[in-house]
């Protein structure tokens, strides 16, 4: 005689039944939490050279903020051109570390915008004059303050040993940082006067003499120009781990040995 099922035996098998679809739904459910705040709060990005350094080294990963710009289709993942500008409209300030989509030629709106994200500071609002002078800054025609630290020794990205002499740069909203000046005679040391269009940036890195940034106007070189404002992608927050060169992802032990404990929740300024 076949036993018959009794109401616990009923629930258990629907129980079964439904589980897949509750793990449908608890993925589902997650996917959407890690999307809205990839989107609206915070996104992490790999640093892959050395254009930030001393700020940011190779192999770190940054946290990024959204929100304090305001929100534009570089927010979204693959850039769907949803809206025009930056909703609500809000502007970097002067000196902040931002990361933004690569332009490419930010001044003609038929090129499409490439996919790569860059990582620069802030350092020309819309409608300033920038020019280089001997490496050094001159804002609308005042030099910014630079104050040299003192000659240092450098291993970069390839292993060779650079020497650099660092420099304590300070704008005039006082906000101050280190940069690297590798050589007096770099490509971009001495240049004519840049005009930051209305709606645009201009971008510089820390290490001045290896980074490609807003002072290189042709896509044809690599340069970025003139970035605009709802290019920006977010504000550099913190570093949250880093690890050096030795780090292999299919050497585990080299997860730990690799890691920079010096770097471990550092701020980004």
């Amino acid at each position: 005689m076949t036993a018959s099922m009794t109401p616990v035996d009923t629930k258990a098998k629907a129980q079964q039944e439904d589980s897949p679809m509750e793990l449908v739904k608890t993925v589902g459910i997650a996917l959407l939490i890690a999307l809205i705040l990839r989107i609206f709060v915070f996104q992490p990005f790999n640093i892959p050279s050395e254009s930030m350094r001393p700020k940011l080294l190779v192999g770190d990963y940054v946290v990024v903020s959204k929100w304090d710009y305001g929100f534009s289709f570089a927010s979204i993942p693959f850039e769907p051109k949803l809206w025009q500008g930056r909703i609500p409209a809000a502007m970097p300030e002067r000196g902040e570390v931002v990361v933004f989509k690569y332009p490419q030629n930010s001044l003609d709106p038929n090129i499409r915008k490439d996919k790569t994200d860059y990582i620069k500071r802030v350092i020309g609002m819309p409608g300033d004059r920038i020019q280089m002078v001997g490496g050094q800054i001159v804002l609308n025609g005042v030099p910014v303050p630079r104050e040299l630290v003192g000659p240092q020794i450098i291993v970069d990205q390839s292993g060779s040993t650079v020497a650099v002499n660092v420099y304590r740069e300070t704008l005039p909203n006082g906000r101050s940082y280190d940069t690297y000046d590798s050589t007096p005679s770099g490509p971009v040391d001495n240049t004519a006067v840049y005009v930051v269009p209305e709606g645009h940036l201009f971008m510089m890195g820390d290490n001045r003499d290896n980074s490609t940034d807003s002072r290189f106007l042709s896509a044809d070189v690599g340069g970025v120009g003139y970035v605009p404002v709802e290019n920006v992608v977010g504000r550099a927050r913190t570093v949250l781990l880093s690890w050096d060169s030795s780090t292999r992802i299919f050497l585990p032990w080299t997860w730990f040995t690799g890691l920079r404990l010096d770097r471990i929740a550092v701020s980004v300024r």
